[in-house]
């Protein structure tokens, strides 16, 4: 089993400015976007979550994602085992918009 880092939110603010989650109203557990579906689907069993705040290489927040919306991508007849959190928010979409390519 591979060994997953969780991102900790820092307890002062890197900047002035409010992260994006802060705005939103969103609290929850925050994970990397190279993360993959079933890597993330078995950290919010372990964590009793039902959504996962997705961060990208300078650990800021992107999006969120849930376990229902991960569940369906899991379903699907193009999901792979390879699937990353980013191969589903993709750069230039809206937080929370899921694409998954046939």
């Amino acid at each position: 089993m591979t060994p997953i880092q969780l991102l900790q939110r820092p307890t002062e603010p890197a900047s002035a400015l409010p992260a994006l989650a802060e705005v939103i109203g969103v609290a929850g557990l925050r994970v990397p976007d190279d993360m993959t579906v079933e890597v993330a689907l078995s950290v919010m069993a372990g964590a009793h979550v039902e959504h996962l705040l997705v961060c990208d290489k300078d650990e800021q927040f992107t999006s969120s994602i849930t376990r229902a919306q991960l569940l369906v991508v899991r379903d699907s007849s193009a999901y792979t085992d390879r699937v990353r959190l980013r191969d589903l928010l993709g750069a230039g979409r809206p937080p929370g918009v899921l694409v998954l390519s046939p």
